[in-house]
Order: structure tokens, then C-alpha cells, then sequence
């Protein structure tokens, strides 16, 4: 039996092709949602993007027939704008308030009912990212789900770049030894390229090893570079994770990074020292070109005084503090004269970056689980020759409306890339930042 879908207007500003994905069922948009993508579509940002979209997606399915009445899809599903079942009267003794989000579930109701007159009536569903209208329309007898179709990895299945592995003491014995170890001698496991490896001694000993994957997904390798104890810019690998994420920074034939993990990890620190030690010291890229999203966590500052540098500022902090570690600067403008006389750091809000070709630069996006999936293909295509980026961020904090931890850019770079050659990954899990910046993690959930 096919169903009914309506459609509330955040589908469709998270996801424009949102209408095909509902296979050969029917989708129903209320009118009221096209009045609030029409408000939206002036925005100069990612939801104003999709708003209008949007709109020339219907307005280009509406040369196939009468929206208000019903539209073929490819997909063999049915598109109709609602113009009917408007009624509030089922609804005004529970929600006195004609909000938008109320006259989209009166919409669905006033279907649903409808369909419950006829004698093969179809389930009418609604499709929110908004939990509370969910919560309103389960309370009004009304079936509601989440709109999941852009989720790129279900729950519990983010890629975290590396994988334990149990063997006997003699496998492990043979891996030291060589250097390297035939995947086939470790049957049972899904390995991708450039995925870690930490094997265990399987009697329990405290024996272990770390290793690659290597690009052919043939042999597992040890690392190229010695961690062991190493010092760069002043800043060592402290847990395995760490390790991890030095070797993908380091290495040259790995262009795309991608970092997660909790706030206090080592994210940023790692990256920024590595950056600068491969562009001051070894010269291998022009320029440390840092930027991230601009999205205010609670209420928005407004507009800010100044030029655009001094506007930048505030949102740029968290980069300026690792700096000022990194270079151990004591007195207030001291990290400004010191940036200023190197000219080779470019701190920037990715506000900038559209049109840009970034080529021999070693180029670091923080927060990237900001970002929408559009966004984050518009920073990899500025990627230019010779470039390594590294994107980074926490998907369990999304300071984003329309995002969470599976369809954010970051997840989506990390699933997508997984398995490339030319991309790496790791999850760093172990916080370093301080014992209560660890038990707040830990607790605060």
C-alpha cells in the first residue's frame, strides 16, 4: 500500500531533492511551506541556497502538469501542493496559536482523517527535523518521522580510521620483524586504504603494534615516521590516536585529513603545529592558510565594529589561542607582529572562500561539522595542486539548525572518502587538554 508524506518546510531547506526521495509513494507539500521557502529564499547563506532550489525545482515540475492537482515523479511517486484541508478545527482546542508549523500538521490531519473515511484509506505520514512538532503530532494521534534519507551512516556507524585486532604473539612477533604483514594473515576484517591498525597479543600480554593499510589494501605497514618521543613545534603525541592523526598530517602522499573527536583531543594543536613545522621549517608549502565556519554558539553578537579583521577576531579565537601556545607569546599584540612579520599564516572565515584556488598551501578547516554537504564539496573543489587540507571538528556538536552528527560535511567527507587513497582518517578519543576538561566530557553529556 502506498502512503502519503507531508513534507515541513526544514525538509526541504536541509535537502532540496528531499520530494524524490519518498520512492513511489505520494508527497504532499502544504502551501504554507512554499509561503516559508518564498521567505527564506533572499537569505544569502546555505538555507537561502536551498530555498531556492527548491523553488526552481518545482517550478520546473510544474511544466509537467497542474501542481494542485498531482505530478508523476521519476522515481514512480506522486508530488500534489496542498491547497486544501486547511481547517483548524480539529486542531484549535489543543493548539490555539495558528503558527506555521500548526497549520502544516492541521494539513496532515485533515488528511489523515480523510483517509480514514475512505474503505482503502492510505497511512498519511509526516516528515519533520523539527522534534517538537514531532512530539505535537503524535500528540494529536498523527504518525511523524524524522527525515533521515541524508544521513550518510547510520547510527553507531561512524568510520573511526582504525581498527584492534587480536593475534597470537607469534603473528605479532612476525609484523616487528618485517616491517609488514599480509591482510590475509588477519582473515575476518573489512580494511580500507590508509586505515590504522593496532594489534594485540591475544593471550592478554601488553605486546602491541601499529600499523597502515596500505593503498593496494594488500599488507598492513608500520608507520613511516617515528613518533617515539618526537617533538614538533614543541608539541608530542601523547596517546595512540595522536599518533595516528601525526602520521596523516606528515605524510605527504595523503592530501585529505579528516580529524574527529571531543573538544580537548588534540585536534587543533596537532594540526597547526604540523602545519607550521612543513611550512616554516621544511618549506614544503607556501602558505598555512586556517579558517572556519562562522556559526555563533548560543545568541548571535550581531554586527560587529571594525574592519574585517577586527570583526574576524572573536570567531577566530580558538585559532589565535593554539597559536599563541605554539609560539609562546606572553604580551598582549605579540602573536599579531610575529603573524604580520612571517606573512606565510592566512587565518580566514570561509566566507571568503568561494572562487578561490588554493594551490601549495597547507590549508586547515576547524569546526568542519558545521558545514552542509554543498558547503564542504565548495572548500574541496578550491583545493589546488600540491595543497593538503585537513578538515577537523566534533560531529557530536553541532551549533547548525538543519545538521547533526550524520549528515554534517565532516561525516560526510569522512564516509565518502573512506577507503581513498589519497584521504585518511582517525577519530582522536582520549582528551588531553586537562583532568576536568576530560571529566566534563566525560559527564556532561
Amino acid at each position: 500500500m502506498t502512503k502519503i508524506y507531508v513534507l515541513d518546510t526544514n525538509v526541504l531547506l536541509q535537502d532540496p531533492y528531499a520530494i524524490f526521495s519518498f520512492q513511489d509513494n505520494e508527497v504532499v507539500i502544504p502551501a504554507v511551506v512554499l509561503e516559508e521557502v518564498d521567505s527564506k529564499k533572499r537569505y544569502m547563506d546555505e538555507i537561502g541556497r536551498n530555498a531556492r532550489q527548491v523553488s526552481r525545482i518545482i517550478d520546473g515540475l510544474r511544466e509537467t502538469g497542474k501542481l494542485h492537482e498531482k505530478i508523476h515523479l521519476e522515481n514512480g511517486g506522486t508530488l500534489r501542493i496542498e491547497l486544501n484541508h486547511r481547517s483548524f478545527h480539529q486542531l484549535q482546542e489543543v493548539f490555539v496559536e495558528k503558527t506555521n508549523d500548526n497549520r502544516i500538521l492541521a494539513v496532515a490531519k485533515n488528511l489523515s482523517l480523510e483517509e480514514q473515511t475512505k474503505e482503502v484509506g492510505r497511512p498519511v505520514i509526516l516528515v519533520s527535523k523539527d522534534a517538537l512538532v514531532r512530539v505535537k503530532a503524535d500528540a494529536i494521534g498523527l504518525t511523524s518521522e524524522d527525515f533521515l534519507s541524508d544521513r550518510v551512516v547510520e547510527m553507531d556507524g561512524l568510520y573511526t580510521g582504525f581498527e584492534e585486532i587480536y593475534v597470537d604473539a607469534e603473528t605479532l612477533n612476525r609484523f616487528y620483524v618485517n616491517g609488514e604483514l599480509a591482510l590475509s594473515e588477519i582473515p575476518g576484517y573489512k580494511l580500507y586504504s590508509n586505515q590504522f591498525v593496532i594489534l594485540k597479543d591475544s593471550l592478554g600480554s601488553s605486546s602491541s603494534a601499529i600499523g597502515m593499510v596500505d593503498k593496494k589494501k594488500t599488507k598492513m605497514k608500520k608507520l613511516v615516521f617515528d613518533h617515539e618521543g618526537k617533538q614538533i613545534w614543541g608539541i608530542r603525541a601523547r596517546n595512540v590516536q595522536q599518533i595516528m592523526a601525526l602520521e596523516l598530517l606528515l605524510r605527504d602522499d595523503i592530501p585529505l585529513v579528516t580529524l574527529t573527536g571531543r573538544a580537548g583531543t588534540g585536534k587543533t594543536l596537532l594540526t597547526l603545529a604540523t602545519g607550521l613545522f612543513q611550512t616554516e621549517d621544511l618549506g614544503e608549502y607556501k602558505k598555512l592558510f586556517v579558517a572556519r565556519p562562522i556559526v555563533p554558539v548560543g545568541k548571535d553578537l550581531g554586527f560587529l565594529p571594525g574592519e574585517k579583521q577586527e570583526k574576524l577576531r572573536p570567531w577566530m579565537q580558538p585559532i589565535f589561542d593554539n597559536l599563541e601556545f605554539l609560539f609562546n607569546t606572553k604580551k598582549p599584540g605579540e602573536l599579531d607582529a610575529i603573524l604580520a612579520g612571517m606573512g606565510s599564516i592566512e587565518v580566514e572565515a570561509l566566507t571568503y572562500i568561494r572562487g578561490r584556488s588554493i594551490p601549495e598551501q597547507f590549508i586547515i578547516i576547524d569546526e568542519a561539522q558545521n558545514l552542509t554537504k554543498h558547503e564542504v564539496k565548495t572548500i574541496l573543489t578550491r583545493v589546488g595542486e600540491r595543497s593538503k587540507i585537513v578538515l577537523m571538528g566534533d560531529p557530536d556538536q553541532i551549533d547548525h539548525p538543519y545538521l547533526d552528527a550524520y549528515n554534517n560535511g565532516l561525516t560526510y567527507v569522512v564516509e565518502k572518502f573512506k577507503g581513498q587513497q589519497i584521504a585518511g582518517h582517525v577519530k582522536l578519543i582520549k582528551g588531553e587538554r586537562s583532568a576536568l576538561a576530560q571529566l566534563a566530557a566525560d559527564l556532561l553529556k
